[in-house]
């Protein structure tokens, strides 16, 4: 493979900031790049071999037999490629995670874990060495009534940060505020699952009509961006560690609705997500208006740094706990769609273990245990090949609430 350079640089969407060109451009070449495996001490080696024009995965060599015995994250450069005639940005290159190593996945998943708790805590799971735990930090926590809480972890040698973020508490000082942002992010229209639910929904944008399921698209926009949804706190939130850590690797981390938030401040500063068990969010991307690369390449789906990661049994992720019978409805969350950004990693927990689908299965715990650290191979696509981690897919073929009509309906949407 011929070596060609590539240019790291930090990747920001326009209207969110401005890149520095006055800022040293560092050129990597095929051959001469010591390993940035996010140990924070060095591991190894290795190489990247690009062309511009490839539409292929980034290769990753990577030499296990360097002396070491810190166990590590590995990272490889990872962005959308833009065309800059379309779109008013730059093509650029950050460093992510290594979503094909599965201790990589691991960590990341700990991490989403860890966002629920604090650290001395029973259920706190303990990270490589290689993060500095004492200048990590949780965000959050001091005021029960905000909802939107974490942590940062920070890497030994200060170049990679990940804001992991928090998920549903079903039960808690959170509750309330987690399944208003579920029932707006992640419904068809303001949480009307039926009639029943007419006084449980979220918003008034349901436009009605004796023919079709209506909802009014402005009305939708209007609510998702209201100050208490959790997006628009995690937008500060990101600006801020940008400003605290202006050359560090930021990564997004997440499980369940914290997956989702990830997922979307990912999209929206061009920063590399990996969600975990977390419902569509592709719909919410759309009413939130991100500025989202343009999808200018088959297949027609903008091409952002997010990997989901689920497994088969788990129905959330999957769009398929709903319906006024489900358990989600039965505990008043609607959650309907089903589409992610990005790209998703499916576990095949039924074909392997023989799981059923359970929403006893969506817990970050058991994805840690059961699958994340399973040894062995998992089935991987439909050709009975077999992978230590499924390969990453986008969903091309996925389409949410396609029972309702979306429009302007309304003469007055809120906002």
């Amino acid at each position: 493979m011929q070596g060609s350079a590539l240019t790291l640089i930090s990747l920001l969407w326009l209207g969110v900031a401005i890149a520095d060109e006055s800022l040293p451009q560092t050129r990597l070449k095929f051959g001469d790049v010591k390993a940035q495996t996010l140990t924070f001490q060095l591991t190894g080696e290795y190489v990247t071999a690009i062309r511009p024009e490839a539409d292929n995965e980034i290769e990753l060599l990577y030499d296990p037999s360097s002396d070491s015995s810190t166990s590590t994250l590995k990272a490889i450069p990872t962005a959308p490629r833009l065309r800059a005639y379309q779109y008013n940005g730059t093509e650029t290159w950050v460093l992510g995670p290594d979503v094909t190593d599965r201790h990589t996945l691991g960590q990341l998943a700990r991490m989403s874990s860890n966002a629920y708790h604090l650290p001395g805590q029973k259920q706190w799971r303990d990270l490589d060495p290689s993060w500095n735990i004492n200048n990590s930090f949780p965000f959050g926590w001091d005021n029960a009534e905000d909802g939107f809480r974490g942590f940062v972890f920070q890497s030994e040698d200060n170049s990679t940060v990940v804001l992991s973020i928090k998920g549903t508490t079903l039960q808690g000082p959170t509750s309330r505020k987690d399944k208003l942002n579920d029932n707006l992010l992640f419904s068809c229209c303001c949480a009307r699952v039926d009639f029943s639910w007419i006084f449980s929904t979220v918003c008034d944008c349901y436009s009605w009509s004796p023919l079709h399921n209506r909802c009014d698209d402005p009305c939708l926009s209007a609510a998702l961006i209201k100050d208490s949804l959790f997006y628009s706190i995690g937008t500060k939130l990101v600006r801020d560690l940008r400003v605290l850590y202006p050359f560090a690797n930021i990564w997004l981390v997440g499980h369940s609705l914290g997956g989702s938030l990830a997922s979307l401040l990912g999209s929206t500063f061009g920063l590399p997500a990996v969600a975990f068990e977390a419902p569509g969010e592709r719909m919410a991307a759309h009413r939130l208006h991100l500025p989202l690369p343009p999808p200018n390449y088959p297949p027609k789906l903008p091409r952002v740094p997010v990997t989901h990661v689920y497994n088969n049994a788990d129905p959330i992720p999957q769009g398929a706990c709903t319906g006024i019978a489900s358990p989600c409805a039965q505990v008043g969350y609607a959650l309907e769609t089903r589409c992610h950004l990005g790209k998703t990693i499916v576990y095949d927990t039924v074909g392997r273990f023989g799981w059923h689908v359970d929403v006893r299965k969506h817990r970050i715990d058991g994805l840690i245990l059961d699958v994340l650290d399973a040894e062995g191979l998992w089935p991987d696509g439909e050709a009975g090949e077999e992978r230590e981690v499924p390969t990453a897919r986008e969903e091309a073929e996925c389409v949410d609430c396609f029972k309702w009509e979306f429009g302007h309906f309304k003469k007055c949407p809120i906002g």
